[in-house]
């Protein structure tokens, strides 16, 4: 039975596969050029959010940013759930172009802020890191408990892909209870792969400064506001995405050090345990994420998708009609089967 199950389940997939390939445009070749495209030159249209600040448990708040339909339809309109990738907020590309595809349609959608992304350091020394399956699991259940009723999708782009993976598959059975439906894109399942790529060649040039430089003013900040906590003479060293998960995000985890955090927080190991329909896309020519380090499919769960396409970059897949919001709003509406059946 369970082999029948499988088997079924993964013809569904197929037939998703096949319905609408991503292919970049011939003019924009390469994943380098798909990627800085798609985040600063792709025309996405700007969105009015309303803005809740969440109070959490212990003490300390997380801004999330929704786009509503009319008030009439709120009670059955599916909410679609965005977790941004690092340093991102709601004001990102792929945030903006997929916010604006789900008001569009009539849709509810929320971009909730990990700690510190919304333009406001949070009150406590903690920091949003790669596998934080618990606050996933805080902000989708109060998501739930404020719409009982209705199909929540959750999408998480880049680091919040990888730790929306890793909660469902910590969660098993009972994340269907809060969503419906999943996609990570661009997630770098296998951390350390994707810390080493970053950290290497033309990224280390062209990526990794970016995130370094807008990581470091927070983790200084920190510094003033608990003394003690981190180094400031490491974090101000710090060259390289290890350099900095090393200074900050390791230490601030519990972790011994970046490789232990990597090893602690990757969604790789929990891929077979997802228990409800769930899409991962990455492109193969993401140049943070190599493609050797993409689970096969006799690593994932029977109701897991992978979609590969040739082309995309990173979190990017650009093109004139908006292919990555469409794409992802037809995974959610095709049929799948569920755990149960």
């Amino acid at each position: 039975m369970k082999q029948l199950f499988l088997l079924v389940s993964l013809l569904f997939s197929c037939d998703y596969l096949t319905a609408a390939p991503y292919s970049a445009p011939f003019w924009l070749p390469g994943g380098d050029l798909q990627t800085i495209f798609a985040a600063t030159l792709n025309p996405v249209p700007n969105v009015d959010y309303r803005r809740e600040r969440w109070e959490l448990p212990d003490g300390d708040f997380v801004d999330a940013d929704w786009v509503d339909n009319a008030p009439e339809n709120h009670a059955a309109s599916p909410i679609v759930v965005l977790f941004h990738g690092l340093e991102g907020n709601s004001q990102s590309a792929y945030a903006r172009a997929l916010m604006a595809a789900v008001k569009a349609k009539g849709w509810r959608g929320v971009v909730i802020h990990f700690r510190g992304c919304s333009g406001e350091p949070n009150r406590l020394p903690r920091v949003y890191y790669a596998g934080d399956a618990p606050e996933i699991d805080l902000f989708l259940s109060r998501v739930r408990s404020h719409a009982p009723s209705v199909p929540i999708y959750a999408v998480g782009v880049s680091l919040g892909g990888n730790a929306l993976l890793k909660w469902l598959g910590e969660k098993g059975d009972k994340a269907a209870i809060i969503i419906d439906k999943a996609i990570a894109v661009s997630a770098p399942i296998d951390l350390a792969a994707s810390a080493d790529s970053l950290d290497k060649g033309l990224n280390r040039l062209i990526y990794t400064p970016m995130f370094v430089d807008s990581m470091r003013p927070k983790a200084l900040e920190m510094t003033q506001r608990f003394p003690g906590l981190l180094s400031e003479e490491k974090i101000k060293a710090a060259k390289t995405i290890h350099d900095i998960d090393n200074a900050v995000t390791a230490v601030l985890y519990g972790a011994t050090d970046a490789e232990d955090y990597y090893a602690k927080n990757a969604s790789k190991p929990w891929l077979a345990s997802i228990r409800l329909p769930t899409l991962i896309l990455n492109a193969k020519n993401d140049p943070f994420i190599p493609a050797s380090s993409l689970p096969t499919a006799d690593e994932v769960s029977g109701l897991v998708t992978l979609e590969y396409p040739d082309t995309g970059g990173h979190a990017g897949f650009p093109r004139d009609n908006n292919w990555f919001a469409t794409h992802l709003l037809e995974f959610f509406q095709a049929e799948h089967l569920s755990a149960s059946d």
